[in-house]
């Protein structure tokens, strides 16, 4: 039995979210619909009232609670991607039909939930015990909307932007 499970509040939309993010992501499934058993606030007795799903392994509860709560900034979902193709992927579906990019690798999807999409070359560069390569790397994140790993690599080893070696 899961101890926690987190509890994504949407205006209609938390089976979309799920089958949105079950397509987008691996290890990830919509495990089970549940409809309103009589009328609440925000529906009718038979509309889909809550939706378990799992994204990259994790558990969470879709609620279709209405207008009344919105997503912000102050809770996102970082995910490490492995490379510029996978952060790119990631990237461009977030932010498609609706949704909106951000700064330092943060965007909006379409149901307005904000996401980390975080390169593990970034990480690892920001934790570097060369701490003047690190200041780099993070002065570099700081202009991007979308991580560019190559940009981020050159500014790491202390190359200008227009140094292509």
């Amino acid at each position: 039995m899961t101890r926690i499970t987190p509890c994504l509040w949407y205006d209609g939309t938390a089976e979309q979210a799920a089958n949105f993010y079950a397509g987008l992501f691996p290890d990830s499934s919509v495990d089970a619909v549940h409809r309103a058993p009589s009328d609440y606030p925000a529906g009718k007795a038979g509309d889909v009232l809550t939706v378990d799903f799992t994204v990259l392994r994790m558990k969470f509860m879709g609620l279709n609670g209405g207008p009344l709560f919105l997503f912000d900034e102050a809770v996102s979902f970082q995910v490490q991607t492995r490379d510029q193709e996978e952060t790119d992927r990631y990237w461009n579906a977030l932010i498609a039909d609706g949704g909106a990019p951000s700064m330092c690798g943060w965007c909006k999807d379409k149901f307005g939930l904000s996401w980390q999409i975080t390169p593990k070359a970034l990480t690892d560069m920001m934790v570097s015990p060369d701490t003047a390569a690190a200041r780099r790397a993070m002065e570099a994140m700081m202009t991007m909307g979308k991580i560019d790993i190559a940009t981020l690599e050159r500014a790491f080893r202390g190359e200008r932007a227009d140094d292509r070696r």
